[in-house]
Formats: C-alpha cells, structure tokens, sequence
C-alpha cells in the first residue's frame, strides 16, 4: 500500500535544484549591495508578540495575520512586515544612539491573504532601515541603493516610482472627510480612476482648487516633469513641500548616476499606514507586482518607544526571481560540477584528486561505480546533476571526459 504523497499548503512552495541557486545568488548580490552602503545584519525573530504588527503600527489587517498562541496564552504573529521588528528592536538596542543606525536583513515574511489567487503567502525579503536621519539624502540614498541592488541581480529594464503621501494627505485633511469617504477615495486614487474620483468629489462642498487638486492626483504620474505640474494643485504647505523634497531627491539621485531609473507618482499609496514621507515601488516586465517597494516612516519608531525619523526598503527576492527567468536573463549562478567516478579500490586517488579540485574553488561530487548502473547510466545522471567534467578513476588510472563523449570503461 503506497503512502499519500503530501503537497505543500496554498501559498507556500518548495525551491530546489537551479532555481534555489539562482535564488541564493541573487539574495548574495544584494546583500553585497548593502553591506557596502555600510549597513550592518540583523536577524529579528520569525515570530512576535501581535502588539508590534497591531493596527496602531499600521501593518497588514489583522485577518492578514497568521496568530497563535503560546503556553501562557499571549498572542503571537508570524512576521508579515520586517519594518516593526526591527523598529521594536532599535528602540531596545539603540535607545541611547544619537547618531543614524544603519541595519539590513534577509528574512521570511508570512501574509494569510486570499485576495489575489496564485500569490505566494510566504517570500523572501532583502531590505534595509536607516534610522535617525530624516534629510531627504538619506531618502537619495536609499533609493540608490535600491537601484543598485536591482542591477546587481542582472535586471537592465526597471523604473522605481516614487511618490510622497504628505502631497495626498494634506489635500484630504483639508477636505476633511469621513473616514470611510478617505478609504474609499485613497482606493480610487490608488486604482487610477479618475472618473470616480470625480463622481465621488462632485456633491461634496469643498473649494474647487481642492476639488481640482484631489481629482488631479490619479493623473499626476510621469517623469520629472510632472512634480512642476503638481505644483498648481499643492494647495497647502506641506504639498509644496512634498513636491521640493522629491525634486531635491531627484537631484541627488544624479550624484549616484541613478535618476534615469526614477519616475514620479503623487497617487502611489501602501496599505502599510505608517509611512509619512517619501513612498516607492519599483517594477520590471515579467510580474505584476512590485520587485521593490519602500518608504519614509517618521512616527513608526514612536510606537516602540525611541522617538527617530527613519527610512527603509525591501526587495522580494521571490518576485525578482520571477522576473528574471520571464525576461530569459541568464544569472552567472552556476558553478561548473565535476562528478568523480571511482571503483572502491581507487578510492584513496579519487578522493585525493576530489580535494585538490575543492580546494581550488571547484565543486566535486565523488561517486562509488558498483557496477549496478552502465556507462550511459552514469552519463545521463552527470547530466541531470550539471556536470561539465566526468573524471573516471579505475585500476588506478584515471580519465577525463567533457559532456558530450562517451564514458569509456
């Protein structure tokens, strides 16, 4: 009687042979990427007490959240955002520094979402969080980074939209709407429809420069030309300033040689509420979702006790990867394999002749020939591993042979 083969949950897969190697060797080049911004690890834990992913921080919605429970009862999360982790731990390790604190991290992240079929409930994030520095060059910075770190993976074809909610927020405090009017606007907004907008603006009594200005937003999008637009509908102070913040942003991304890559969207919006500043997302062809996204988040900190301005990214390695494969780029992931075949009375050269190679840098795979398997066998099984080389010790002798040739014996 045969054992049920057990499949993995909705949501969640298995990486393995190439495709894991790829994985790792993208997540290897973005952290090269970070470490040389001077950026610093932390690993946080996989789980938290739910207070740090509670809707006063501004996380994912709690029926997002995967929640249990432990022996006295509390009630614990799998991390769905990184951000508040390491928040709550600067806030903890980092009470007394007065100057910025520059972290990065590689960690799982878990978000029980059924919204969108086919989206993976559980991905890899590379990121990093400076805090305490609210100058718009650590903004530069960071978006450079993220850049940089796309190019490093092999992408060439990418744009990282960049936006600022304080240019929306002022208007809608201005407009002082409900709370449900201000959700069903910011989804409009978010959504790009313009139309409604429109319709939902038209009985309301407001100023029609405001008016103007709300229903402009979903428009409001394109290259650095557009932020002089926007500059006719900043009806507010802090609108102005939004738009000099991004435009001196954009300014320093030419010192990094970087703004080429950056376009602006005043409606971009995150369903993560505790960004103040700056907010960004950066996508390729090949995935519909954001390869990158981040943000300025003034007030976060706060919540944990440590009052600081930061700023952070994350990159989703699960995604990138995606689009790699969909845009056919190879990735220099692979080491040539040499499978060393020997009989057991060679053993002692093979495995000499397996070390020399380890030590120079090679990857070595020693295989025992038993005679259970032929010639052809053994061959196609090199293949199925990747193997470039086949080195055959036998009666002391040994012999090389590249793929293709046949495996004398």
């Amino acid at each position: 009687m045969y054992k049920q083969i057990l499949h993995t949950p909705e949501g969640v897969r298995d990486i393995y042979n190439g495709e894991c190697r790829r994985k790792q060797w993208i997540q290897d080049r973005i952290h090269q990427v970070l470490s040389g911004y001077g950026y610093q690890d932390i690993q946080t834990p996989t789980f938290e007490f739910f207070d740090v992913f509670s809707r006063e921080v501004g996380t994912a919605p709690s029926r997002e959240l995967y929640k249990f429970f432990d022996r006295e009862g509390n009630t614990l999360v799998l991390r769905p955002d990184v951000t508040p982790s390491i928040a709550r731990a600067v806030a903890k390790y980092f009470s007394a520094e007065d100057m910025p604190v520059r972290l990065c991290y590689m960690a799982n992240t878990f978000i029980n979402s059924s919204d969108f079929q086919g989206r993976l409930k559980e991905t890899t994030q590379l990121g990093a969080e400076l805090i305490g520095d609210g100058s718009p060059e650590a903004d530069a910075e960071m978006l450079a980074m993220v850049v940089e770190s796309l190019l490093r993976s092999g992408l060439t074809e990418f744009q990282v939209s960049v936006g600022h909610v304080g240019f929306f927020k002022s208007l809608l405090r201005l407009a002082g709407l409900p709370e449900e009017q201000q959700e069903e606007l910011r989804e409009l907004i978010s959504n790009k429809n313009i139309f409604g907008v429109q319709e939902l603006l038209a009985p309301l009594d407001l100023p029609d420069a405001l008016k103007e200005g709300l229903s402009r937003i979903p428009d409001l999008f394109g290259s650095v030309e557009i932020l002089e637009e926007a500059r006719r509908y900043a009806v507010s102070g802090e609108a102005s300033a939004a738009l000099e913040r991004l435009s001196r942003i954009y300014s320093l991304l030419g010192c990094y040689g970087y703004d080429r890559y950056v376009t602006f969207d005043l409606g971009v919006v995150s369903k993560y509420k505790y960004y103040t500043g700056i907010i960004f997302q950066a996508y390729t062809y090949g995935t519909g979702e954001p390869i990158a996204k981040g943000g300025r988040y003034d007030t976060l900190m706060d919540h944990f006790g440590k009052s600081a301005p930061a700023i952070g990214f994350v990159c989703v390695a699960d995604r990138l990867l995606t689009a790699l494969n969909r845009q056919n780029i190879a990735l220099p992931a692979e080491k040539p394999l040499t499978v060393v075949l020997y009989e057991q009375q060679d053993a002692a050269a093979a495995v000499a002749s397996a070390q020399a190679l380890r030590n120079e840098g090679g990857q070595v795979e020693l295989l025992l020939a038993d005679g259970s398997k032929s010639g052809d066998e053994l061959r196609e099984y090199a293949r199925r591993r990747g193997a470039s080389v086949l080195r055959y010790f036998q009666d002391g002798a040994e012999t090389v042979v590249r793929l293709g040739e046949e495996i004398r014996r």
